[in-house]
């Protein structure tokens, strides 16, 4: 699997030993940065991966910084994108197996890093089961998607200069 790989300043050096374990596991990791601990905007590189999984450059991706929060907010503002913040290998394998998620999101500053490193092995070999309910909840989620991002900001029926 191609997997997209960034980080903050506040996540760098856990994105290095994600790319490392994904690597030892036969995945190829496209390293979008940042390379050190300097000040950075996470928002910049939750749409470098973002962009990066819905171009198709990249089946997955995972971001990391701080707290995860940051990145997850930045990245699901992109059609198509669905990222997850997981603590634990449930969250790991669920978000992907009901929800479909396709970005996953840590903590630098909240989790250690051989939970980490478990969390991705379970992220990347998590399958969407396809199960009928699953796909009626996402078939809701992008219907929502599509009637907000019409491009007037204002959800259709509502407010606006009309």
């Amino acid at each position: 699997m191609i997997l997209a790989v960034a980080a903050d300043h506040a996540g760098y050096e856990y994105k290095n030993a994600v790319i490392a374990e994904l690597e030892r596991l036969g995945h190829q990791a496209l390293d979008l940065g940042t390379q050190g601990p300097a000040p950075v905007d996470y928002p910049d590189f939750a749409e470098a991966v973002a962009e990066a999984v819905r171009s198709g450059r990249a089946e997955r991706g995972v971001l990391v910084c701080g707290s995860a929060v940051g990145v997850s907010v930045a990245a699901n503002k992109f059609p198509g994108i669905r990222a997850g913040v997981c603590h634990d290998t449930y969250s790991a394998h669920q978000s992907v197996e009901h929800d479909d998620v396709n970005i996953l999101c840590l903590g630098q500053r909240v989790l250690g890093i051989e939970l980490v490193l478990e969390i991705v092995r379970t992220f990347v070999a998590a399958r969407f089961s396809g199960a009928e309910r699953h796909r009626r909840r996402l078939s809701k989620i992008d219907a929502i998607e599509a009637r907000y991002s019409r491009g007037s900001g204002v959800r259709e029926g509502e407010g606006g200069d009309g």
